[in-house]
Parts: structure tokens; C-alpha cells; sequence
């Protein structure tokens, strides 16, 4: 796949991450790349990049929302768990790289309407004091001990009675 962009492989990772079970809707789609990388792009390049993707294979359209085909699948799995986002993207960028198209795939048509209005329903739900279920866990700085998981001293060795 030639060029590949940096939105391609963001929309990937986006998408495998707002659809575990079911097609994602934009929502779930635009929450989850400003998750990923705290910024969301533009509504056109969103759009061109939904549409490149359709067209080599790697994503679909279905039941309102959008998933990701076989192929994208593949390009996702192995991918290090414990890596940074960065990383992450890097890879799967590497990896669309190297990908061939195979066959003839119809594009998705997004609407930048729907982008937009996906985008400020995002924004919105950020304002709201409901819990993100997407937010990744703080990660402590310090070693924290916990009560009860502290060294002990040994026992006292007894005297002997003569």
C-alpha cells in the first residue's frame, strides 16, 4: 500500500480499539484516536483516509458503524502489548508498507458532516462528569507498598535451657 499516511495506521489502531464485539460508530472511532494520541485529525483527512482503507481492503462498512477485514486483522496481530502508543503506530505503519493489495474494494463514503458532528459529540462527552471507559490506567511512579506486604523481622532464635 503506497504512500501510506499517518492517519492510516491512527484509524487502524483507532478502529481495533472501539470495535471489540460489533462495528464502531464514528464516535467510538473519533474518542478512541484522541485517546491514542490526545489530538484528532481533520474532518477531510479522517475522510480520505476512511476511503483509502476501504479501497485496499482493510476496512468495511456495516450495521451503521465500521470494522476492520481479515487482512487489517492480520496486520494488527503480534503487535507488542506493553509497547507505547508510538511504537504501536510506527509498526503498523511498517507493516502497511509492505502491504499488497489484492483484488478490486469498494470505498466507504463517510460524510465530513457526520466527521464533524461526531467529533463535537466527543468534545461534548468530554465535559460530562461520566467515567471514559476508554482512558488507560494511571501508571504509579513510585513503588508503592502495600499494608501487610512489608519485610518481616525473623523470629528471635530461643536460649538454651541448661
Amino acid at each position: 500500500m503506497h504512500p501510506v499516511h499517518d492517519v492510516d495506521s491512527l484509524l487502524i489502531l483507532a478502529i481495533a480499539l472501539s470495535s471489540k464485539r460489533r462495528p464502531a460508530e464514528l464516535v467510538e472511532i473519533v474518542s478512541a484516536t484522541d485517546l491514542l494520541q490526545n489530538n484528532i485529525p481533520n474532518e477531510t483527512k479522517l475522510v480520505e483516509a476512511f476511503d483509502r482503507l476501504a479501497k485496499h481492503g482493510l476496512l468495511k462498512a456495516e450495521a451503521g458503524g465500521f470494522a476492520l477485514t481479515a487482512e487489517a486483522q492480520a496486520i494488527i496481530t503480534g503487535l507488542p502489548r506493553k509497547a507505547e502508543t508510538p511504537e504501536r503506530l510506527f509498526a503498523i505503519k511498517d507493516r502497511l508498507s509492505v502491504y499488497n493489495v489484492k483484488g478490486e474494494h469498494a470505498g466507504v463514503t463517510v460524510d465530513p458532516a457526520d466527521v464533524t458532528k461526531a467529533i463535537l459529540a466527543h468534545r461534548a462527552s468530554e465535559k460530562t462528569t461520566a467515567k471514559n471507559l476508554l482512558v488507560p490506567k494511571p501508571k504509579p511512579e513510585a513503588e508503592v507498598h502495600k499494608p501487610g506486604q512489608r519485610q518481616r523481622k525473623p523470629m528471635p532464635a530461643r536460649k538454651r535451657r541448661v
